[in-house]
């Protein structure tokens, strides 16, 4: 045993002197240098000033010489016992000279651990005629000879005794030991520490890692640890009974040293543990320190060019970036990630591109299953963060932690998330720890800023919600996983067409693809999206998802989106020939056109399409029948109303506010886009809360 010498500070070296520069001649500066075989930093050094690179410009050289206390060796040992600093050669200080050692062999020992001579604690495992066998761990048996047995002995009894010899087979003699003042010292395994990368080098061998548990899972079998290092992780099988807990005093995030053996378990590399132990503060201390510094280094986003020219883009870039490395810092830490969309088909593009950047990194992370514990996709059916959805993420949260060991999730929010409606979700979450980001397009409210880590929008940036929240999932995408950019680029494309995007980047991203796809193949997949997460209501749709965006078999894309969008289009005829006729028209005080329709009673119920989109087709229609005219569509119901605008200089999430001061009782919320959004309020109250919203709509500028 061993510590840092003192004298040297583990250097081996100490400083006796100093004598003058031979280089410079004690002026600390040289007239004529040999260029050849100096180090950058040296010339770098001589360029600034001239100074003697040899002596750094002080005329002067330490005199150093071997450390006499530790012979230049950096350490001194130190006694078994207590662990205070003895001299070279000597293994017991003066206080313990008197105390017998006793040791323990560690799980992970065997006979190569074991030192003639030495004083072993063990437990008698069976009895024989010719003596009896004492084991000193689970793999290290000796025996006491029968010579040497002058009692009765009972299988089960804790004995103490000495290595007599050790045999070049491994087989060794034991001889009993009365010992009635010791201290009982744990041998443990020495092995040198292996990262996660190297340990597929050795399989069918022992080897020891450290690194912080990310995971512990219990099945019905051993209990699976998965220790994160800087490279990786490494699943770790530890077995003290069917379905027990093992080493329940290991938790998550601590450091540990594990040592055991590398196996082969269902095609991937698994560590069955011989043994594990929580490493102290100060051994823990180094090894974090390298985890998070690697984890830091790997987690830096790709700096990629984006699919368009925007300025937009390029001021958003910072906090897109932020994002990217938080995300990649989480997927290297084995952290879950919820990525929470709005239900529609910018939402799902946004949300399905970065779930394309993450999986391939996850997979890569973890074991065979783990996409399904670390990563999931959420669609959200209001445009913010509900209670509804934010109860259901933190309750499945708190489920995996008790059933998987996990840590709790990140939650990325995309097109959602940017409004006052989010904050008693963002509190809630607030209060399990839960860190949240938000990349959005509707109108952002600065209050929400306190409750995120990053917020990508581009009202941030002078821009406004043309610049979808799928054109920013796409580029996003790419900075996480830049090995995924030509199969997601697309989906900008989708997300554009299916959000009637009438920024300039909308062209661009359309026109990036259009060798691929036509503006018609793009409003398909859209319609397509809508049209299929209507049925899906709060299911992700992965596989079928990924079908309609063409992200698996080709043939079975086509068949789909063209059954998809045919039927949609269907429906939507059908609600537009009942509720066309009984839209009311006039004309407002600003010049502007308004449209209203009772979808609650003129229109189909709990079927497609929705209040919603059943208002958009309504508005898309009337505007081309009143081309150049501006033009405010109003769908409602008995608590609901729903804005389209398009020339009329609305700003919804105001007048929300607004109205819920003015109609005391109406209990309105609501929200969305400045000129696209819907509102809430109870139904005693519609009529006053319609009449003032259509005061406010009449009083907006135009333009």
């Amino acid at each position: 045993m061993s510590l840092e010498c003192p004298s040297c500070s583990g250097k081996g070296l100490v400083i006796k002197g100093e004598k003058p520069c031979e280089n410079c001649n004690g002026t600390g500066k040289v007239k004529s240098v040999n260029l050849i075989g100096m180090t950058e930093k040296d010339l770098k050094s001589l360029l600034s000033g001239g100074f003697c690179p040899k002596c750094k410009g002080s005329g002067k050289i330490l005199v150093k010489e071997k450390c006499p206390d530790c012979g230049g060796t950096g350490k001194v040992p130190v006694c078994e016992i207590c662990g205070k600093a003895v001299a070279p050669g000597q293994s017991l200080c003066e206080s313990c000279i008197n105390v017998r050692p006793v040791y323990k062999l560690s799980a992970a020992c065997d006979v190569s651990d074991l030192d003639a001579g030495k004083t072993y604690l063990g437990r008698v495992a069976n009895l024989a005629d010719f003596g009896v066998f004492v084991s000193l761990n689970d793999q290290t048996k000796g025996l006491i000879h029968s010579s040497n047995v002058n009692r009765p002995y009972v299988p089960g009894e804790e004995v103490m005794v000495k290595v007599n010899t050790i045999k070049p087979n491994g087989n060794f003699d034991l001889i009993p030991q009365r010992v009635s003042e010791f201290k009982l010292i744990e041998v443990e395994k020495s092995l040198p520490r292996r990262k996660s990368s190297e340990v597929g080098k050795f399989v069918g061998k022992l080897v020891s890692i450290s690194g912080e548990v990310v995971q512990i899972k219990q099945t019905s079998g051993p209990t699976i640890f998965t220790i994160a290092d800087e490279d990786g992780v490494v699943s770790c099988a530890a077995f003290t009974e069917a379905g027990m807990r093992a080493y329940p005093e290991i938790n998550l995030e601590e450091i540990v040293r594990v040592t055991g053996e590398i196996e082969m378990h269902n095609g991937s590399l698994q560590m069955e543990v011989l043994e594990m132990k929580k490493l102290s503060v100060a051994d823990a201390a180094p090894i974090r320190e390298v985890i998070e510094r690697s984890i830091d280094a790997r987690a830096a986003p790709a700096h990629v060019e984006f699919l368009i020219k925007s300025e937009a883009l390029e001021r958003l870039r910072p906090q897109m970036e932020k994002v990217a490395r938080r995300i990649r810092r989480a997927i290297f830490k084995s952290e879950p990630i919820i990525v929470r969309h709005h239900a529609d088909a910018d939402g799902i593009c946004a949300g399905v591109a970065i779930e394309k950047a993450c999986l391939p990194l996850i997979k890569a992370q973890g074991d065979l299953d783990a996409e399904y514990h670390f990563f999931s996709r959420s669609p959200s059916k209001a445009p913010f963060y509900e209670l509804e959805d934010v109860n259901k993420d933190i309750a499945m949260a708190l489920e995996d932690r008790a059933r998987f060991g996990q840590a709790m999730p990140l939650i990325l929010l995309m097109d959602n998330g940017s409004t006052e409606e989010d904050l008693d979700a963002f509190k809630y979450a607030q209060v399990y720890g839960i860190d949240l980001m938000v990349v959005d397009h509707h109108h952002p409210d600065e209050v929400v800023d306190q409750y995120l880590q990053a917020h990508v929008n581009p009202y941030h940036v002078g821009a406004d919600f043309g610049i979808t929240a799928g054109m920013l999932g796409t580029e996003l995408a790419r900075m996480i996983n830049p090995d995924i950019g030509e199969k997601i680029m697309h989906l900008a494309a989708v997300a554009a067409v299916g959000d009637r995007s009438e920024a300039p980047e909308r062209e661009q991203y359309v026109g990036l693809v259009k060798d691929r796809y036509s503006e018609e193949d793009l409003k398909n997949m859209a319609l397509a999206l809508d049209y299929e997460q209507f049925w899906l209501r709060y299911n992700d749709g992965k596989g079928i998802v990924d079908d309609i965006l063409d992200l698996g078999n080709e043939g079975r894309h086509k068949a789909l989106v063209s059954l998809l969008a045919g039927q949609a289009a269907r429906m939507i005829s059908d609600q537009l020939e009942a509720s066309l006729p009984h839209v009311k028209s006039v004309e407002l005080p600003n010049g502007a056109m308004l449209h209203v329709i009772d979808v609650e009673n003129y229109a189909h119920k709990f079927t497609f399409p929705a209040p919603g989109k059943t208002t958009g087709e309504i508005h898309d229609l009337l505007c081309k029948k009143y081309e150049g005219k501006p033009t405010v569509t109003l769908g409602y119901g008995p608590d609901f109303a729903i804005l389209r605008s398009r020339g009329v200089q609305m700003n919804i999430p105001k007048m929300v506010r607004e109205l819920r001061e003015e109609v005391r009782g109406g209990g309105v919320n609501g929200g969305g886009h400045l000129v696209v959004g819907s509102i809430k309020f109870v139904e005693g109250m519609r009529k006053e809360v319609l009449e003032k919203l259509t005061q406010k709509i009449g009083r907006a500028p135009i333009g």
